[in-house]
């Protein structure tokens, strides 16, 4: 259908150009074990993180606070690994509550909207370095008990895949002015 000549890929892009259906034979001997070889060092080691990455953007941490304001729990869980780990700022060890897997996570987040029923992250910021983001934002609301809370804070977060693999987070201790 072709001839004789056959082209695979344009010179200018590095590809070879095979001029003969001969030639493409032996091209193909000599390829498929370095092909081989490549893809067995590959599946030996993995492959390396950095391929393996989706992207994280300031704009996925927008999206994460928005799912926060909007109150909306499975919107929140769907930005969590399935191995997540979350880290609230208050608790019995010197780094809060630890929650660990996403069912343990999601009653830990659970908690905050059922203690503060009208949280509201606001003044919101956001970095990315990588694998890992900061949101720093301002935590309003009131508690069951009736206290009105209004307290600066930020999140740490770590990715893999797209997914938070862990959320710690942090707030500012207000006190009483003397």
């Amino acid at each position: 259908m072709f001839g004789d000549r056959l082209t695979s890929f344009p010179a200018d892009l590095g590809m070879r150009v095979i001029h003969s259906r001969d030639a493409e034979e032996e091209h193909m001997k000599i390829r498929w074990p370095r092909q081989l070889a490549v893809l067995t060092v590959l599946a030996f080691i993995g492959v390396p993180r950095a391929a393996a990455q989706q992207p994280v953007t300031v704009e996925t941490l927008k999206q994460f606070v928005a799912a926060f304001n909007a109150h909306d729990l499975d919107a929140v869980m769907n930005f969590f690994a399935d191995d997540c780990e979350l880290m609230m700022p208050r608790g019995p060890e010197p780094w809060g509550q630890r929650y660990v897997g996403k069912a343990d996570v999601r009653r830990g987040l659970a908690t905050r909207f059922e203690g503060i029923p009208d949280v509201h992250y606001g003044d919101d910021e956001h970095w990315v370095s990588g694998s890992h983001g900061v949101s720093r934002w301002t935590l309003t609301g009131t508690t069951k008990d009736g206290k009105k809370i209004n307290v600066r804070g930020c999140d740490l977060l770590e990715f893999r895949d797209g997914k938070i693999v862990r959320k710690d987070s942090y707030w500012k201790i207000v006190e009483p002015k003397s």
